[in-house]
């Protein structure tokens, strides 16, 4: 069986507010976890009026204190924007308080735009050069702290937070297997080096105390609804919010339209498109083809599904498809 797990991003639709993009969260995370899905990831985006999730280790904390076995992280901490010593003390406090169920997904991008990554950093020093380094200092802190060591991370010496590299390009896989690294690859807004960045992470995977061989999970949009019209209707939701964060002008998670015509350009969509082509979109027996495809192609150890939908009782019947959908391809495997 291979494990499917979430990504939300807590979006905000238009019409509400954070604090009702927080409660859908909740409720989505315990519906997945009684649909079986191994983790429930949520990333960290800044100065978006749509996505709810910057202050990514609260809500962490907000899901796994209404969860109870579904393991629960970050997809991801951009660790540029933080101090490893602030982050490693963020999620020490979570395993303490969560034990066994918290993961740490690492990027090395602002998850904003450059001003705001100002305000968030004071500087703009290049992530690629010190993103290593960084890393390295955070998995530092979470190890057993010796006698007369003048700086821990209190809590998080000691602690067993699985510590995850996501990325979009080459760099985090290189990184990843040179450390001995979980990795994650963003395909579902960036599917360019996907293939790329599998076989570099692969091949030059080096075991390590973490991990003793490579385990490589992907992203995928699948919106599944009772037919291919319905899903491809809700799947507007989101191409619209990429047009619009294309345009200069992000804004809440809006509505579903019967079509996109009128809507975009013919450079937008095929942007749009290109952006979002591992997308498996339609009724059930469209999605479950478009992900056994999907599977064949990357041979991922794990699927991390994500769903921007505006409707929350939709955005439910969406995963729950999908989570029949495993178990139906589980079964078949069996």
């Amino acid at each position: 069986m291979i494990p499917f797990s979430v990504l939300d991003l807590s979006p905000i639709p238009e019409g509400a507010e954070a604090s009702q993009a927080f409660r859908n969260t909740l409720d989505l995370a315990q519906h997945a976890e009684r649909w079986g899905y191994k983790r429930y990831w949520l990333a960290e985006h800044h100065n978006m009026p749509g996505i709810a999730s910057a202050a990514t280790a609260v809500v962490i904390g907000h899901v796994a204190g209404g969860t109870s076995t579904i393991r629960v992280g970050s997809g991801g901490i951009m660790l540029p924007n933080h101090a490893p010593l602030v982050v490693a003390e963020q999620f020490g406090t979570l395993e303490s308080l969560y034990p066994g169920r918290i993961d740490l997904g690492l990027g090395r991008a602002p998850g904003t735009d450059q001003r705001t990554a100002h305000a968030l950093r004071r500087n703009l020093a290049g992530s690629d050069d010190s993103f290593p380094q960084d890393v390295l200092e955070l998995m530092a802190y979470f190890r057993e702290a010796h006698p007369g060591q003048p700086l821990r991370a209190v809590p998080g010496a000691g602690l067993n937070v699985p510590i995850w590299l996501l990325g979009s390009s080459l760099f985090s896989a290189q990184l990843a297997a040179q450390l001995g690294l979980p990795f994650a690859f963003a395909s579902h807004f960036a599917p360019d080096r996907m293939m790329d960045a599998l076989e570099i992470y692969r091949a030059r995977f080096q075991p390590s105390a973490a991990l003793d061989k490579p385990y490589a999970m992907v992203g995928l949009n699948v919106i599944a609804a009772d037919t291919d019209e319905e899903a491809r209707r809700l799947f507007t939701s989101l191409q619209q919010q990429f047009v619009n964060l294309r345009r200069g002008v992000p804004g809440k998670l809006p509505p579903p339209l019967d079509t996109m015509e009128g809507r975009w350009s013919q450079m937008e969509k095929a942007g749009v498109e290109h952006a979002l082509a591992c997308s498996a979109i339609g009724a059930p027996d469209t999605v479950r083809r478009g992900i056994e495809t999907f599977m064949e192609l990357t041979n991922a150890d794990e699927i991390m599904v994500t769903a921007q939908v505006y409707d929350h009782a939709a955005r439910l019947r969406s995963f729950e498809i999908t989570a029949e959908i495993r178990d139906a391809i589980t079964a078949q495997a069996a």
